[in-house]
């Protein structure tokens, strides 16, 4: 779950290209695209790039389909004031990557923008507090909390290691006590998942130092508007 230099300079190079991966599918995704072609179009990039394959199945939710935790891309067809969620990793010289953003098509409407902000404001706030010495059910709370307060919940945790494979064994859990030490590097990715509505999640790589976290993965995290 520690992560060696070499090591932490790999998964660092591994996240910099997928934040070019984020840019250019937001750039290229066109309102009659289906979530099957935007999936395969980011990954074709990202293995032009240099990646050797992907770390899990890329997800592309749109409309309804991204309250699915874990959707599989379909035929679905992007529209005209959709919403769209992604979450997307890639092995670069044998290391992985992982990233979720969630982005709006023509517009967002007021109750989307609320649900984002709430997202956003509940990972910085695991972001700013995560330290050295917390367990990983305390690191998950800071994750959770403002979405609880709402009355909300969503159902994972709030991250999970990564390294060689995208899934090790530290999981920022409510069910797990692991001590969090230096230089180990997971992912934070609250969500809010509204049934038969849609979903929101944002996802990002960090590193855990001695002064706090460093985010490995730097995509914006803005409301995008394509």
């Amino acid at each position: 779950m520690i992560k060696t230099k070499e090591e932490i300079e790999k998964l660092k190079y591994a996240s910099s290209l997928t934040d070019k991966g984020f840019e250019y599918i937001c750039k290229n995704i066109k309102p009659g695209m289906t979530e099957i072609q935007i999936a395969k179009m980011l990954d074709e990039y990202m293995f032009s790039l240099g990646a050797s394959g992907v770390a899990f199945d890329t997800i592309v939710g749109s409309g309804v389909n991204s309250s699915q935790i874990h959707s599989i891309p379909t035929e679905r067809k992007i529209q005209e004031e959709d919403i769209i969620l992604m979450d997307f990793g890639y092995i670069v010289n044998g290391y992985c990557s992982d990233m979720s953003r969630t982005i709006f098509v023509g517009k967002i409407t007021d109750k989307q923008k609320e649900m984002y902000d709430l997202v956003y404001k509940t990972q910085m706030n695991a972001i700013e507090n995560i330290k050295v010495g917390m367990t990983a059910k305390e690191a998950d709370l800071l994750g959770r909390k403002f979405i609880l307060d709402k009355g909300l919940d969503y159902n994972h945790a709030l991250g999970h290691g990564i390294g060689q494979v995208v899934h090790e064994e530290l999981v920022l859990s409510p069910k797990r006590d692991t001590i969090l030490e230096k230089n180990m590097v997971f992912t934070i990715e609250p969500g809010i998942y509204l049934e038969n509505e849609f979903g929101i999640r944002i996802e990002d790589v960090v590193l855990l130092k001695d002064d706090g976290v460093e985010t490995l993965s730097n995509a914006t995290k803005k409301v995008v508007v394509i």
